[in-house]
């Protein structure tokens, strides 16, 4: 058994896909990862189809997994927030990058992209 931010994992795979698994935390982590410093509304325009609710709520979850780091300037109006990933964050680029390269892969073989 693994334990990870006070929730207990049967794997280690487990305890990985309970980090970064969904539909929209690899995302977000690969337009970090390219795009190294983004605002809120940087990340939305990359992923269009996104609600804004989704979006938060899965920001606030990796932050509070120490995945990404939020820093707020709060100097002047109106009010600026950026993403970024943590030291932590980015022991994940290898594995973002492997997901990201073995989806380029599949595409190259199997699909089509769509412009």
């Amino acid at each position: 058994m693994y334990k990870f931010k006070g929730k207990e994992y049967p794997c280690c795979a487990s305890l990985t896909m309970g980090v970064i698994g969904g539909k929209w935390k690899t995302v977000i982590l690969y337009h970090l990862m390219i795009g190294d410093t983004l605002r809120y509304n940087e990340l939305r325009k990359e992923m269009p189809t996104v609600t804004e609710r989704t979006l938060s709520l899965q920001l606030k979850t990796l932050e509070e997994d120490g995945i990404i780091k939020r820093k707020v300037y709060t100097s002047k109006p109106p009010l600026k927030v950026e993403y970024s990933l943590t030291e932590f964050g980015k022991t994940l680029i290898p594995l973002i990058k492997a997901i990201a390269d073995w989806g380029v892969f599949v595409v190259e073989k199997e699909g089509e992209t769509v412009a």
